[in-house]
């Protein structure tokens, strides 16, 4: 790196420090922090002033009570104001959303009664329900911090740290709100593999517990790393030869509802592609109910636990097996466009700290469970990912690609019978 990128990236550090702790204030801002500049200072005063007071005695309160005792007002003044003031809760400039307010009291409820009892952070005194409107407002719009400044009567540094301390307050919501099923609740999330299969008593064709798929969010490229031609807005727009670490990968595995019951976040440059959940399950076979499998597109490693396409030269049998595995894959496309569709943020984070990008993220999967377990689901239309189509086959286990096998020639047998 020579001495004009050091420069550049110095510069841009000294940028990021001062917009996350000092912006120019605003008309609005600056009268209001005038107002309760002054407002401090008379405080004091009184409070002085009741210092330099001799304490009352216990008779003197008891004719207070009583109306009898003569006090001067400037004590009685001086005595409610030494008294802890109450939170004040600066109002939005504009009412909520009325399809938030069901969902920023159902948040609010949840992260009030969450084990986290840290108090969220930022000098302002916003209440509980108008951080979660607040953070709503900036996942779920392509709003600017300005605005949202002039909306919420904030600083943009301010709403930085109450933003990042609501994401970071719902991740630890992540183990109760994104379960990976069990016992009970695996068997109810099971679905057929094929809509027309037929009963067998030996039970080849398995039943799926989920989808696993993944997809890039685009972020901001670290200090440092920045290319002008790779810094674009939309995850179809990136070119191979981005930098990888100008977009998160985010794996999840979801329901037929929709719902994730599985999600794994790194950085672009991540190239595991299913690798750690392998593991996982074939270290704990407890986690799949017996006969049952995961979908995955071709690049997914072929385990017995986990089914992915044929590549390659296909047959009818073949043809048809990956068909059937076409239908659940909508099943993920439509999911992650839902979650795209409400958080629109994610269409690209303008922030370079991987850490602050991957709380964002991880914060709109809990939330994305959450409307649908309040019936809020969202329908975005689904666009066609022509990368897709370019995957090659990932790794092969000997024992799932048997499986593979025997689950096609069953279904290209029932297929025919039922032609037939």
């Amino acid at each position: 790196m020579d001495v004009s990128e050091c420069v550049l990236s110095a510069g841009r550090a000294v940028q990021d420090m001062v917009e996350r702790e000092w912006q120019p204030l605003s008309p609005g801002e600056l009268e209001q922090r005038l107002d309760q500049a002054v407002e401090e200072i008379l405080e004091a005063e009184l409070i002085a002033k009741l210092k330099s007071q001799p304490p009352l005695s216990p008779a003197v309160y008891v004719q207070l009570l009583q109306g009898q005792a003569n006090v001067q007002p400037q004590v009685l003044q001086a005595t409610t104001l030494s008294s802890p003031p109450e939170e004040e809760t600066p109002e939005p400039r504009e009412p909520p959303d009325p399809v938030h307010s069901a969902a920023v009291q159902h948040i609010a409820d949840l992260l009030q009664s969450s084990k986290s009892r840290a108090r969220m952070a930022g000098r302002a005194r916003l209440s509980l329900s108008h951080t979660v409107l607040l953070s709503l407002t900036l996942l779920t719009e392509r709003v600017s911090y300005r605005s949202v400044s002039r909306r919420f009567h904030l600083e943009k540094g301010n709403i930085h740290r109450i933003f990042f301390s609501f994401c970071e307050r719902i991740n630890t919501l992540e183990e109760t709100l994104i379960r990976w099923p069990v016992g009970a609740d695996a068997v109810e999330t099971l679905v057929p593999l094929a809509s027309s299969e037929k009963e067998q008593e030996e039970q080849v064709v398995p039943q799926v517990l989920g989808v696993l798929g993944h997809i890039r969010i685009p972020i901001r490229l670290p200090i440092g790393k920045h290319d002008v031609e790779s810094a674009v807005p939309e995850v179809k727009r990136m070119k191979k030869e981005a930098h990888p670490d100008s977009w998160l990968n985010l794996q999840l595995v979801c329901d037929s509802k929709g719902r994730f019951l599985h999600c794994r976040i790194s950085r672009g440059s991540d190239v595991d592609r299913g690798g750690a959940l392998r593991d996982k399950l074939k270290q704990h076979p407890e986690l799949m109910p017996s006969g049952s499998c995961l979908v995955a597109r071709a690049g997914y490693p072929l385990t017995p636990q986990i089914l992915t396409p044929y590549a390659g030269s296909l047959g009818p049998k073949e043809e048809l097996f990956n068909k059937t595995l076409e239908e659940h894959f909508h099943i993920l496309d439509q999911a992650v466009t839902n979650l795209r569709a409400r958080f629109q943020r994610l269409r690209y984070l303008d922030i370079g700290n991987y850490d602050r990008a991957r709380a964002v993220v991880l914060t709109a999967c809990v939330l994305h469970n959450v409307f649908l377990d309040m019936g809020q689901a969202i329908q975005g239309e689904v666009e066609k990912d022509e990368d897709v189509s370019r995957e090659g086959e990932g790794e092969v286990d000997d024992e799932g690609a048997r499986r593979r096998d025997a689950i096609s020639d069953l279904l290209l047998k029932n297929c025919d019978c039922d032609s037939a």
